[in-house]
């Protein structure tokens, strides 16, 4: 029987939690393994239980009581180094966006993102994708497109990796990359290995805010 994905949760609102189990329990695949209301509470559990029981991906909220979710981030990664973690936030500051991908999430989604684009996110972030709410997306590019840039680009990416590393950025996911460079979703995958190594980035958030501080590609639009 393949394993289910086990999700832990962190998130204060008690609606807002319940709203996410409901979603999740519509899948097969998905399972609400562990909700907690802070993150002092989440990282209590990770520093008191066995490894087997950690999460497979975190479902972060970013205003939480006590410790933030910024704060917590690289605590948690910490715990569990191979577990991505989502941010899943009302919030979409420009200042919170940054600190969160800066931090090492993986992902970041609005609450006001569909059932179905959670759910989405959860499973394509296994997949070393990057689930990004298309709106957050746009500013990442606008942001660091208007950052001031190096003179000297090392042409350390192919044209072909940075085309991938364009449609990250604009938060299109693997198979939507495959279709608009019609390759199949198996050569997008050895791209994203590639631009991630090249960049020693371990997502795409990383490694497109790498990329355009290093001056390696900038978009018209």
């Amino acid at each position: 029987m393949k394993k289910k994905i086990n999700v832990m949760l962190v998130e204060d609102h008690p609606e807002y939690r319940e709203s996410v189990e409901l979603v999740l329990g519509t899948t097969t695949d998905i399972v609400l393994a562990h909700q907690f209301g802070t993150a002092d509470q989440c990282l209590h559990f990770l520093e008191n239980n066995a490894p087997e029981q950690r999460p497979d991906i975190v479902l972060l909220d970013l205003n939480l009581p006590g410790l933030s979710g910024i704060d917590a981030l690289p605590q948690i990664t910490a715990h569990c180094p191979d577990t991505p973690i989502i941010v899943l936030t009302q919030s979409d500051r420009e200042t919170d966006v940054l600190a969160a991908i800066g931090a090492g999430a993986s992902g970041y989604l609005l609450k006001a993102s569909t059932g179905g684009q959670l759910i989405n996110g959860i499973r394509s972030v296994l997949k070393g994708e990057a689930p990004i709410d298309s709106k957050v997306a746009r500013f990442m590019v606008d942001f660091l497109r208007n950052e001031p840039q190096p003179a000297d680009e090392d042409g350390t990416l192919s044209e072909r990796e940075l085309a991938v590393l364009t449609l990250l950025g604009e938060g299109l996911v693997k198979k939507e990359i495959a279709n608009r460079l019609d390759i199949s979703s198996h050569t997008v995958d050895n791209y994203m290995r590639r631009i991630y190594e090249k960049l020693q980035a371990p997502n795409a958030p990383a490694a497109i805010a790498k990329a355009y501080k290093a001056g390696l590609f900038r978009p018209d639009k």
